[in-house]
């Protein structure tokens, strides 16, 4: 694979702003991905399921890009950027058009197994997309910029999902069918624009046999690699709490069953880990990685103090620690695996780190939930904040030791 500097086709963008077409694209399926979150309270009023139930749906988006990641998160290295982009977005469509037209429980869960398909073959193909189109567009430019434009898109996107969706839920009439019908005209127009951006990937004359995902590193690089992919799954176990069950904590162990709040808690979490990596990006990898796990060990403490003493400002404060915490995690991480891998290999890497990531998105995420059946949720929560300091502590003592 080489990346290209002229366009192969008549009608294409410059690479400068198919950069801004894809950070785009990929923040909009991002936010589509968790405009949900504060819609389930209303599905289950609606239906009358339980808790577990949501974290049950929940865990089929995950199950879906893990799934994704696994089959065909690595195959952009020689199918080609933009062809699986746009396989991508349109998959997310596909998902929107679920939502509208079968909106029952085995509905949601086809539907969000579905986007998590999309999201599983639009994260490693679109941050490994932005880093050559940028490569092309400004050569001289400092290479991490794209990286970075990719980590704040990433949590950027998710952050904004959430609050779409609290907006729909508290202020549309119909807001179980408003934010998807949008979500799809918007989706369908940008992959059209993506179709116009600029391949990075030269077309090979004989495709290699299909495989699926594997990691493909030096020997020396693999223990650098596992530490990176110990801490974001930490991290997105985290992510995935605020997600997945920031509702139910709000409505059942602080009182607060607004629908607007229940937007705004993962709104706060991921927005603060957007933010974070905006404002210190400047920060190396090592003080990157120290200040992250160090936010989210004291943001996981105050978390659980919050849901014992019910108190919202707590409860809010923890979101932002953890969330600025997950951020420069998250970033350092990425910056470390892409910096690992030749041009051949990063899409397969980034796959495989996200694989990991997505891993710790659902399966803490259940278990909370079947917890959560048989104990009150501040027990439930004491004994997660325990398992991921501990889970935490042992990747900082490995991955610092490297940084």
């Amino acid at each position: 694979m080489s990346v290209l500097t002229a366009p192969t086709a008549r009608l294409r963008v410059s690479h400068g702003l198919g950069f801004r077409v894809v950070a785009v694209a990929f923040a909009t399926a991002l936010a589509f991905s968790t405009v949900p979150t504060p819609l389930y309270a209303l599905y289950q009023q609606r239906d009358g399921f339980p808790a577990f139930l949501v974290t049950v749906v929940f865990a089929a988006y995950a199950v879906g890009v893990m799934l994704s990641l696994y089959l065909a998160g690595h195959v952009s290295d020689w199918l080609g950027r933009r062809r699986v982009l746009l396989a991508g977005l349109l998959a997310e469509a596909l998902s929107a058009a679920l939502f509208l037209l079968w909106p029952d429980v085995p509905g949601l869960i086809v539907a969000r197994l579905v986007s998590g398909a999309g999201i599983g073959a639009i994260t490693a193909t679109a941050t490994a997309h932005l880093s050559e189109l940028r490569a092309v567009a400004r050569p001289d430019a400092d290479v991490g910029r794209s990286g970075l434009v990719a980590t704040v898109v990433n949590a950027g996107g998710l952050a904004i999902g959430p609050l779409v969706g609290a907006v729909f839920a508290r202020f549309a009439g119909h807001p179980l069918s408003t934010p998807f019908a949008v979500f799809l005209v918007v989706l369908l127009l940008e992959a059209i624009a993506v179709s116009l951006v600029p391949e990075t990937v030269e077309r090979r004359e004989e495709r290699p046999a299909y495989r699926p995902q594997r990691l493909s590193l030096p020997s020396a690089a693999r223990s650098e690699f596992t530490g990176a992919a110990i801490g974001v799954f930490g991290a997105f176990a985290i992510s995935g709490l605020f997600m997945a069950l920031a509702p139910s904590l709000l409505a059942h162990e602080l009182h607060q069953p607004s629908r607007l709040l229940a937007g705004i808690a993962p709104f706060t979490m991921l927005g603060s880990a957007a933010l974070a990596q905006l404002v210190l990006a400047r920060l190396g990898t090592r003080p990157q990685l120290r200040s992250g796990y160090v936010l989210m060990a004291v943001g996981l403490v105050l978390l659980a103090v919050a849901a014992f003493t019910a108190s919202l400002p707590l409860f809010f404060g923890a979101s932002v620690l953890a969330g600025a915490g997950f951020g420069l995690g998250f970033r350092a991480s990425v910056g470390t695996v892409a910096a690992l891998a030749d041009d051949l290999t990063r899409g397969e890497v980034l796959a495989a780190l996200f694989l990991a990531a997505y891993a710790g998105l659902v399966l803490p995420v259940l278990l909370v939930g079947l917890a959560m059946l048989v104990a009150s949720g501040a027990v439930v929560l004491a004994g997660f904040v325990v398992l991921e300091l501990a889970l935490l502590g042992w990747s900082a003592r490995r991955t610092l030791a490297r940084a």
